[in-house]
């Protein structure tokens, strides 16, 4: 069975639709103005018809005279050269009492016997089907006086064939079709040049996505329509959504990178030194279940966007002391001594995971500038219904870092020294931590061991 994506047809495109629905609709509005039209011109041929057979007729009666012996004599001329000549469509005939009856020239040989009296004043407007072809008939009755006052009631009727009729309708027809036709033609013409016109915002759009798509660009710059607005705002957002999604994986694996440096460094200096194997075996299950922890937190933290929602807090002074006992064991050689001024009870207003990576980012970038001397100072600030926030000061005996770098060493990627060994991610992700809890970091120089100091403070949750 084929497949249903490959047999399901291609939709229309926007201006197909447009050109067909309006073309549906043009056609269907020119039909009925030219049905409108037809109709109107065949009552107004009609109606000129009935008014030029009238005249036909009153020029008859003017033209008609009685006698004194009550004869009817007929007009000498004929309104219309059409009556005198036979065959011609229009016809003429008189009828009166007693039998009498009189043609024009062009009724020789037709049968009018359908003419009938009428009273006089009354008129008549009527087709008839003849054996000839159908006519249209007025007939008009009056009562002509005689010079003896004697009346004398007569009916003239006046009849054209439908075909003159028909060809002047026909002729009409086919003036207004090819109007029509090329009147349609040209509103199609321009319905498409509008629709070409109006969908060019659209086309802007799909070009200005094929200018980002190769890079070109950055976002959609417009101006656009209104109408557009909302959808390239959130294409923009969508955007900008992908990409923050793309860099917070490359940077969480990164962040993993660095997270694992430090675990794997304890195992490999653990080995390395060698020592009592129930204490190596300890040693080693530790760092893999902290490296477990790690993965754990870092999946999290891709997943979660750096957006936490603080629901616990977290004590410092265990977390702080197995970081340094780890620590002391990587940077054995320079032998470090790492000091706590960690107040009573200070917790950390948040999760465990960006606990360790706050403190161990800071404390781990401690050692490795230091000559001999770290100092980790923890304490409460601020309190808002029961909670308090934490200062946390990292500062060591270093060289320090000059005030033109810091905000160079703060950026994703860069190391203090190239000659010391890193990812120089390190400090980018305490900024993260510290931006997802609303926080503040501060960098200067130790007043008390003249080397950097590193201050965070993170406010009440």
């Amino acid at each position: 069975m084929d497949n249903a994506s490959s047999t399901r047809r291609r939709p229309l495109s926007l201006a197909a639709r447009a050109a067909l629905a309006t073309g549906f609709a043009l056609a269907a509005f020119l039909g009925l103005t030219g049905l409108a039209q037809n109709k109107a011109n065949y009552a107004s041929e009609l109606s000129a018809m009935h008014d030029r057979l009238h005249n036909y007729a009153i020029a008859y009666i003017t033209g008609t005279d009685i006698t004194r012996a009550g004869k009817v004599t007929t007009p000498d001329s004929q309104p219309n050269p059409d009556f005198s000549r036979p065959g011609s469509g229009l016809y003429a005939i008189i009828v009166g009492n007693d039998g009498f009856r009189w043609e024009s020239s062009s009724a020789l040989g037709r049968d009018f016997d359908f003419v009938r009296m009428l009273s006089p004043g009354e008129t008549a407007f009527e087709p008839v089907e003849t054996r000839s072809g159908k006519l249209y008939v007025f007939s008009y009755g009056v009562s002509l006086d005689s010079t003896e006052r004697r009346s004398v009631p007569l009916t003239f009727a006046v009849a054209q064939t439908e075909d003159q009729f028909e060809r002047q309708v026909a002729t009409y027809r086919r003036t207004q079709f090819l109007w029509l036709a090329m009147l349609g033609v040209m509103l199609m013409l321009l319905q498409l040049f509008l629709l070409r016109w109006s969908l060019l915002p659209l086309r802007r759009v799909s070009s200005d996505l094929a200018h980002i798509e190769r890079g070109t660009r950055d976002h959609l710059d417009g101006p656009y329509p209104v109408e557009l607005t909302v959808l390239t705002r959130r294409l923009n957002a969508f955007i900008d959504s992908e990409r923050e999604q793309r860099t917070r994986y490359r940077d969480t694996l990164a962040d993993l990178a660095h997270s694992l440096k430090t675990p794997l460094a304890v195992i490999r200096s653990q080995l390395e030194t060698g020592g009592d194997a129930g204490n190596l075996r300890g040693d080693i299950l530790d760092q893999v279940r902290r490296m477990d922890e790690i993965v754990a937190y870092q999946l999290s933290r891709a997943a979660t966007s750096g957006r936490r929602t603080i629901a616990s807090v977290e004590p410092i002074a265990g977390h702080a002391e197995d970081l340094v006992q780890s620590l002391e064991k990587v940077y054995a050689a320079k032998n470090v001594l790492c000091e706590f001024e960690i107040e009573d009870g200070v917790t950390f207003p948040g999760e465990q995971g960006d606990l360790l990576e706050l403190m161990g980012n800071l404390v781990e970038n401690a050692f490795k500038w230091a000559s001999h001397r770290v100092l980790l100072t923890a304490r409460s600030v601020g309190k808002i219904r029961g909670r308090s926030g934490l200062e946390l000061v990292v500062e060591d005996d270093g060289p320090g870092i000059a005030d033109e770098k810091i905000e160079k060493i703060l950026q994703r990627g860069v190391r203090g020294d190239e000659r010391v060994q890193g990812h120089g991610i390190g400090l980018s992700i305490v900024q993260d931590i510290i931006k997802a809890y609303q926080g503040e970091l501060h960098v200067d120089r130790s007043d008390e061991l003249g080397g950097a100091r590193f201050s965070v403070r993170l406010p009440p949750p």
